[in-house]
């Protein structure tokens, strides 16, 4: 397993991008389909309130849903990204109706939040789907510290 959760949850954003680069897109979607699918997305999710920048946000609040796809048996995992009041918290499982809804497998995910791939593209290709205020879409990765490449 490339991807360990204790490991994942003690790396640096810049440590985490190398691991991500370093690592085949098989072997990451094999970690995801795994036992530790749910430790692994765990991991990545605590990092959003740390990265959260509010002076970004300035006095938006959006509720945005992460359905992470390519679980074991076809399963998706949600996870909401709740920015109100200058703050940031995560909530596990889908809750209150989302602003924006984000869907997308496993390694899309990590490329969006670590700024290594192109939503837009993933967009207009299938493999991230939308639905809600794209305006928030499109000036979410601001409102998060991004990773030095």
């Amino acid at each position: 397993m490339a991807l360990d959760p204790q490991t994942l949850a003690a790396l640096a954003p810049t440590q985490f991008v190398a691991l991500l680069k370093r690592t085949p897109d098989a072997e990451i979607r094999r970690d995801f389909e795994g036992e530790h699918r749910t430790a692994l997305l765990d991991a990545i999710f605590q990092r959003f309130p740390e990265q959260f920048r509010p002076e970004k946000a300035g006095d938006r609040s959006a509720r945005i849903d992460f359905r992470i796809t390519g679980g074991p048996g076809g399963s998706s995992d949600t996870y909401a990204v709740v920015v109100a009041d200058g703050a940031c918290v995560v909530e596990k499982g889908s809750g209150a109706e989302p602003d924006l809804s984000l869907m997308m497998g496993p390694l899309e995910f990590l490329k969006v939040i670590t700024g290594t791939g192109n939503p837009a593209m993933m967009f207009m290709m299938g493999k991230l789907k939308a639905k809600g205020d794209l305006g928030i879409a499109g000036g979410l990765a601001n409102w998060f510290e991004p990773p030095t490449r």
